[in-house]
């Protein structure tokens, strides 16, 4: 069974940093792409980050230069580092992995499996 359990969320001031970090089981997350995924209250889901199988990454505008991706394969783990987070960042934040695409040099995850998210909160 495959299971993808986020932590590391919580509430922050403005300019202040987290990690997020989400534990594979049931398969090993070196066969997958992966992603992290937000969803702000009333809004969209929207792809924040992805990493194909090789470690090449893609990142949205609205965090690039703020928000890193890395993986752990061998302890099955994903992280996301935030730094400089703003108001706008706070949402839910979900990780996912499934298959990716390249399309013009910018990696696109499609999940196949999602986690259940860890809530991010940044306050003035």
């Amino acid at each position: 069974q495959v299971q993808l359990v986020e932590s590391g969320g919580g509430s922050v001031q403005a300019g202040g940093s987290l990690r997020l970090s989400c534990v594979l089981s049931g398969q090993p997350l070196s066969s997958f792409c992966a992603g992290w995924i937000r969803q702000k209250s009333g809004k969209d889901r929207e792809g924040v980050a992805s990493m194909d199988v090789d470690g090449d990454t893609s990142f949205s505008d609205s965090v690039k230069g703020r928000f890193t991706m890395s993986r752990d394969n061998s302890k099955n783990t994903l992280y996301l580092q935030m730094h400089n987070l703003i108001l706008e960042d706070t949402a839910m934040y979900t990780c996912a992995i499934g298959d990716c695409s390249d399309v013009s040099g910018v990696v696109h995850l499609t999940p196949a499996y999602w986690g259940q998210g860890t809530q991010v909160t940044v306050s003035a």
